[in-house]
Formats: C-alpha cells, sequence, structure tokens
C-alpha cells in the first residue's frame, strides 16, 4: 500500500469541488429510480420526458443527503446510442458528474493537454437560475460532464422539473443515513490502468492519492492492483483498478467481460452512521456480500496488537457483516451490495471513515473471498491456465 504527499500541479483557474451526481443507462429508468429509493432510502426529486417536453429519453432524479443519482433510458425504438450501450453494457453508468468552478478553463486545459470534448461547455436556463456543463470522454464509454453551479437553486439542473409520483410507502421506511458519494471506482482490463491513471494526471490534473499492487491484493484465486487518483483538493477520489493474474478469473476481469469493456465497478457512499444504516437498509430488502464469522475471530485477535480503539460493537459488526480496516492512525468500516442488476457488474459500497483515508486495503482478501463464492455460484470462478487462458472447472 503506497500513500502519496505529492499532490502535483494545481490549476491556475478553476477547480473540481465534488461529485455532483452520477447517470446510469438503464432498459427501465422509472423501474430503476423506484428500486433504488425502495431499497436504498432515495427520494425522487426530478424528472424529464414526455410530460416536460422531451421526446426521446426519460430521465428520473433520486437524492438522498448530498448523493444524486440520474436513471436515463430511451423513449423511441430508434435510439441507436442508448441502444447500443445497452446491448453491451446492460444497465450501468454512463456518466460521473463533478461539481466545478469555472468550467470554462478547466475544459481549455483538458483539451490543450489532448482530452476528448464530447459537449463543450453550453448553459442552461430557467427560472431557477442558469447552469453550464460541458462533457468529456473517459475510460471506456463512459463520460465525465462538469457543472458549474454558480447561482442555480432548482432541484437539479434547468429542464427538469419536479417528479411525477412520489411513492407514499417511502416515508414509512426507514431512513437509509447515506451522505455523500466517498469514491467511484472504475475497472479496466488488462495493462490499462496506468495510461487511464495517466489521462486523470494530465487532462484534469488529478494526482495519485493511493495505491496498492497485486502482490498484497490477492487471495489463492485472485488478485488485484488499484491506483486511486484525485483532485488538488482530495475531494474527488476516483480508484482505478486492473485484473492480475491468478489461478482463476478475477472479479474485476468477470466485470470488464459482462460489461463488455472498462468501466464504473462500484459506487462508495459515506454514512455517519453505518450500523443503523445498515440495519435499515437490510430492513429495506437490500442484499449485501457476506463473510464468513471466522473473519471477525482474526479480527479480534488482530485488535489485541493494535493501537487503534474500535468503538463500535464488534458482535454487533459480526451481525451485520461490516468489515473493519485500520492502522495506527484510524480505521474504516465498509460492506458491499450484491450486483444490483443480473449481470455481475455494478454494486454499492456503504463506507464510514474514523480518521482513516484508505480503501479498505485490509479487507480485499475477505472481500475477494465472498465474491469468489459468488462467483462459483455464478459459474464463472475459472480455473486459468499459466498462460491466462481459462480452462473449465
Amino acid at each position: 500500500m503506497t500513500s502519496y504527499t505529492d499532490k502535483g500541479e494545481k490549476h491556475a483557474r478553476g477547480k473540481f469541488l465534488r461529485f455532483d451526481h452520477i447517470t446510469f443507462w438503464v432498459g427501465n429508468a422509472k423501474q430503476a429510480a423506484s428500486y433504488y429509493c425502495n431499497k436504498l432510502g432515495f427520494e425522487p426529486v426530478a424528472y424529464q420526458g414526455l410530460e416536460t417536453g422531451h421526446r426521446d429519453v426519460a430521465s428520473h432524479v433520486v437524492k438522498q443527503g448530498k448523493i444524486i443519482y440520474v436513471f436515463s433510458s430511451a423513449l423511441n425504438p430508434g435510439n441507436k446510442e442508448m441502444g447500443a450501450h445497452m446491448e453491451k453494457h446492460g444497465d450501468g453508468v454512463k456518466d460521473v458528474a463533478f461539481t466545478v468552478q469555472d468550467c470554462d478553463s478547466l475544459v481549455q486545459k483538458a483539451r490543450e493537454r489532448g482530452a476528448v470534448i464530447l459537449k463543450e461547455p453550453y448553459t442552461l436556463e430557467d427560472e431557477h437560475g442558469r447552469v453550464k456543463l460541458a462533457v468529456l470522454q473517459t475510460y471506456g464509454d463512459t463520460t465525465h460532464t462538469l457543472v458549474e453551479r454558480t447561482e442555480y437553486n432548482g432541484a437539479f439542473i434547468p429542464g427538469f422539473q419536479p417528479p411525477l409520483y412520489k411513492d407514499p410507502i417511502l416515508a414509512k421506511l426507514p431512513s437509509g443515513k447515506l451522505d455523500f458519494i466517498d469514491h467511484v471506482v472504475g475497472n479496466q482490463g488488462d495493462d490499462e490502468m496506468v495510461p487511464v491513471v495517466e489521462w486523470y494526471q494530465r487532462n484534469l490534473l488529478f494526482h495519485r492519492f493511493w495505491s496498492v499492487d497485486d502482490k498484497q491484493l490477492k487471495t489463492e484465486f485472485s488478485a488485484l492492483r488499484s491506483i486511486v487518483v484525485a483532485n488538488y483538493e482530495e475531494t474527488v477520489k476516483m480508484p482505478i483498478n486492473e485484473p492480475a493474474v491468478g489461478k482463476h478469473k478475477s472479479q474485476i476481469q468477470e466485470y470488464v467481460e459482462y460489461y463488455g469493456g472498462a468501466g464504473v465497478q462500484h459506487i462508495a457512499m459515506n454514512t455517519s452512521d453505518i450500523i443503523t444504516a445498515i440495519r435499515n437498509l437490510k430492513d429495506r430488502g437490500l442484499e449485501f456480500m457476506t463473510v464468513p464469522d471466522a473473519y471477525y475471530q482474526q479480527l479480534r485477535e488482530n485488535l489485541k496488537r493494535s493501537k487503534v480503539k474500535i468503538t463500535e460493537d464488534l458482535d454487533v459488526l459480526q451481525e451485520l457483516k461490516i468489515l473493519v480496516d485500520y492502522d495506527d492512525n484510524g480505521y474504516l468500516l465498509q460492506i458491499f451490495t450484491k450486483p444490483l442488476q443480473d449481470r455481475p457488474t455494478v454494486f454499492l459500497e456503504v463506507i464510514q471513515r474514523h480518521n482513516h483515508q484508505g480503501f479498505g486495503a485490509g479487507n480485499f482478501k475477505s472481500l475477494f473471498e465472498a465474491i469468489e463464492v459468488e462467483q462459483n455460484a455464478r459459474g464463472n470462478l475459472i480455473l486459468l491456465k499459466p498462460d491466462g487462458v481459462s480452462e473449465s472447472m
């Protein structure tokens, strides 16, 4: 594990402030938004579609704390761009948007460094104010929208209206207690991690924040490498993963194959009370990965030799299957959902930090083993020959 102190070059003008919203392209936006509201505690906040004069795409916007997800679907059979995306990737993240200062300056810098600008800066306006946006191409078919919200006080962005319907059952369900997006993880194919990291360093002036390699992150079966890039202020963190050779097909490789290339693997959502959050989310019917009780037996033994003091009840963490990672300065608590669609691609993480800015490297082995159980159930824990070619088990 490596942490980095060099933040690199700072933007002379403009900066990245935070994650703004994440857009999913899905087969049925109405149902996907309803799932996130019912299972995760989001609330519908905005809508765009036929009723608002938009004839091609319907978008449902949901929000919890500072987390905003947008679910978009094609309305017509002839939408080739969205149709091809759905055929290739299934339901998945199309765009990770950042709130920025001085969109024009950031786009100009990215253009000078060689980034592909899909949409030059443009302005949307309504009675609530103005928003400037631009769209950049990043890894795979994923994009980044830069959102400059200097004086906008509407629910989302101009062109969206209040939701058509709010499910009355939502008010009766326990809170998800999710506050903001902690980080967004992108999976890459073999040997594609470093070029993607360099893209962020070169075009967005992000810097390496944290990394780990396959000597540290491996089980008997699979391994991965990961480099986390962050903006200068370190309010936006983007782990970039790639598979490493193991005896079996890693879950990174499984993702890349089922997603049809590079894409967003998971979104981590920060909470200040993970125990209540996970109890409530499980009560709402959300499915999580699980780990064996032996993990907690080993954890108790290891903590006896650690300076860190876990304030939460370990028995409760074990009951809820929440993972613990720590160093001498602090610790984090985390848990991962199962994939949220039939393809084993996108899933979510819930994380709580106690003076610990890592990404759960100490838990990766346990997580890998839990995922490998799921992979085996899907028939995808495939034995690899020394040359990396798969053979049936």
